[in-house]
């Protein structure tokens, strides 16, 4: 290998270990991850290794956000998204138009900012953003619908933000009539939707009748899908980030091989995604400029933070009749992160007037509430009483196939607190076609019987014919959750009346 090559491989490998080993320090800190791979790029321009390339550094940051869009779509629960996918799509247009007319004007007619470039500030600023959404509430246990609400509006409000990034910094902005944008907005939204889920049905197809050789070549395959469904609508001039987003969360939500394979696969290279993200827009920033961002910066993210973002998640939840307290909750977790900064990449490769200016204001923006927010959102949460108690309501089903057997391999551990603690295998009630054959505890294994009794910790593995593996899983968790009198009628994902939350069952926001 070439000595340059050589150095700057392992140059790479150091800098990426050592952003590995920081989310050891932001897990014990209220300091979150993203910012601390930030600030290590940033230390690291400093150092010497300079880095000025602004339009690959665009490139990849879309690519990027792809990949960490996938790992979203990939995990999110599709019986989940379905009661909150109305409220969000309004939140991701509708809202995200109030955001950023809110932001332009303030920008235009307080700071006197030219119409362009206040328009630019207003959409990079109006999108929150997956990679913070994700690593930081997926710590937070919330309650009913209002996380999945906050994970479908950052996969979904990237997409038209992007659009309007990229027709504002393009030269036919002053030609381009609003009537015009609008449409061709509306084009690659929908264009980006209708193939996003297409090709995300085509893998499932492909995926359930490939016979792979190798269990490590499933997470290859779906992730490379959700690639395709991201390049293949971006060479159609649609929204690329809409496609892969959707087109995940119908491969997710398929009777995936290797399940745990797969999502621990696509969960380690969005984390990967998000470091070398950080780090490369760390590189890329020059820290001298960035004082004499600070005033705009502080106003516009109070603009975005105090006025935009409640307007925008008010004026949305009309129609929905959210409860306030989800609404302030709403308002107030519009985490910004990684997804700004690279949207404010783009006007500065198209040589737009005053670029530079925006993406300093952006970063400072981000770093600065994100520090307010992040940190914050666990108490806020609680007061406003949308932080549930932590426990087992949940059941993680890995699945492997047995081809020849036309059967599936089940695997599951019981968590603490799990409704499946201290069941009998008999209380199971699995259905026909599906056995539990062994139980593993501790550094032992049996073969369980009917009088079997299930306790914390242990491992089980369940065969379960093609036709009964769906009424199986379904089956597990309604266990793993209600008990041994989980009844079939709740076995759908339904959660029952009495725990619906006081003042809000008859709005169906309390689930």
């Amino acid at each position: 290998m070439d000595e340059h090559l050589n150095l700057v491989v392992l140059g790479a490998s150091v800098l990426l270990l050592v952003a590995l080993l920081a989310v050891r320090l932001a897990s014990r800190t209220a300091l979150p991850v993203l910012l601390v791979y930030l600030a290590l790029g940033m230390a690291v321009g400093q150092a010497g290794v300079g880095f000025s390339d602004y339009r690959l550094a665009a490139d990849l940051g879309l690519l990027a956000l792809a990949l960490i869009l996938a790992e979203g779509g990939l995990t999110t629960r599709l019986d989940q998204l379905k009661p909150v996918l109305p409220y969000a799509i309004v939140l991701s247009t509708v809202g995200v138009g109030v955001s950023v007319a809110v932001i332009a004007g303030a920008a235009h007619y307080l700071l006197g900012v030219d119409p362009r470039t206040a328009v630019l500030l207003g959409a990079v600023v109006s999108s929150t953003d997956a990679a913070a959404v994700f690593s930081v509430l997926r710590r937070l246990p919330l309650r009913g619908r209002v996380r999945a609400l906050l994970e479908a509006e950052s996969g979904l409000n990237d997409a038209p933000v992007v659009v309007l990034v990229t027709l504002v910094s393009s030269s036919g902005w002053e030609s381009t009539s609003l009537l015009a944008g609008a449409g061709l907005v509306g084009y690659e939204l929908a264009v980006g939707a209708v193939l996003g889920v297409a090709l995300g049905y085509l893998g499932r197809v492909l995926l359930s009748r490939a016979a792979l050789p190798s269990a490590g070549l499933y997470p290859l395959a779906t992730v490379g899908l959700a690639l395709v469904a991201y390049t293949a609508t971006n060479a159609l001039h649609a929204s690329g980030f809409l496609a892969v987003y959707l087109g995940s969360v119908v491969l997710g939500n398929a009777q995936l091989p290797h399940r745990r394979a797969v999502l621990g696969f696509a969960g380690s290279l969005a984390l990967l995604a998000e470091a070398g993200l950080f780090l490369m827009l760390g590189l890329l920033s020059e820290p001298a400029r960035l004082p004499a961002a600070l005033p705009t910066a502080l106003f516009v993210g109070a603009v975005a933070t105090f006025v935009a973002r409640p307007l925008a998640v008010g004026l949305s939840g009309l129609p929905f009749r959210l409860p306030w307290r989800h609404q302030a909750f709403v308002s107030w977790a519009g985490l910004r992160g990684a997804v700004p900064i690279v949207l404010a990449l783009i006007p500065v490769t198209q040589g737009v007037a005053d670029a530079s200016r925006v993406l300093d204001v952006v970063l400072v923006l981000v770093v600065v509430y994100t520090l307010v927010q992040a940190p914050t959102l666990p108490a806020v949460g609680r007061r406003l009483g949308v932080v549930a108690e932590v426990g087992a309501n949940d059941l993680e089903v890995e699945a492997a196939p047995l081809e020849e057997l036309r059967a599936d391999l089940l695997g599951m551990t019981v968590p603490t607190g799990s409704g499946l603690v201290g069941v009998h295998t008999h209380e199971l009630r699995l259905p026909p076609g599906a056995h539990l054959t062994l139980v593993v505890r501790g550094n032992s294994s049996l073969v369980p019987d009917a009088n079997t009794r299930l306790a914390a910790g242990d491992g089980l593995l369940v065969v379960a014919t093609a036709a009964s593996r769906e009424s199986a899983e379904r089956r597990l968790r309604a266990v793993a959750r209600d008990g041994k009198l989980a009844g079939w009628q709740r076995e759908a994902g339904q959660v029952p009346t009495g725990r619906r939350e006081r003042g809000s069952a008859r709005r169906g926001w309390s689930r």
